[in-house]
């Protein structure tokens, strides 16, 4: 190699040195990050207050829908459970019914009274349905008989077995015979 090959080597050698100390020194020097403005602390601050806020807002909704909705089935369960429990004293009601029409003992119509009295009280009601217009929603038709006038079309003419009504709902319908 000459020398003018060597001197020019040497001069790409410093050439390249120097691009390489620069470019460490440009690594070491940290980058200054740009200091947030009092203004920027303010714009979070707003947007974490706007999102507790919402987490709030959706927290108590969802507390409020869950009361509403256990006291909602506290009273239902309280409505169902005399329901059923209703269901079960109706044919004890009957049996009442038959026995006072066979004897007239005064010990039977007593409990009997009472009876009613108390399941009055916490809401059965008897269908008033002798002499009514059928009707689907409240009366089971057991069977159809001619009508002896013309005006008893349609109409209840014997109750083969009492319908109730359960806090003015139907609890058990009546079984009626029908004029036609």
């Amino acid at each position: 190699m000459s020398n003018k090959e060597k001197h020019s080597d040497k001069k790409e050698q410093l050439k390249e040195e120097e691009i390489e100390k620069e470019e460490i020194q440009e690594e070491d020097v940290p980058q200054e990050k740009a200091e947030p403005t009092e203004a920027d602390k303010v714009q979070e601050l707003g947007e974490k207050l706007a999102e507790l806020n919402d987490k709030y807002l959706r927290l108590y909704s969802e507390y409020e829908n869950y009361r509403k909705r256990t006291n909602q089935e506290k009273a239902d369960l309280l409505i169902n459970g005399s329901r059923e429990m209703m269901k079960a004293i109706l044919p004890v009601i009957d049996d009442f019914e038959r026995a006072l029409a066979a004897t007239e003992d005064e010990g039977v119509q007593l409990i009997y009274n009472k009876m009613l009295k108390i399941l009055e009280q916490k809401g059965l009601k008897a269908m008033e349905v002798k002499g009514e217009k059928f009707d689907e929603n409240l009366h089971e038709a057991i069977t159809r008989i001619p009508a002896a006038e013309e005006s008893q079309k349609g109409l209840v003419v014997d109750v083969v077995e009492k319908g109730y009504y359960l806090n003015d709902k139907v609890l058990r319908y009546a079984k009626v015979v029908v004029a036609f």
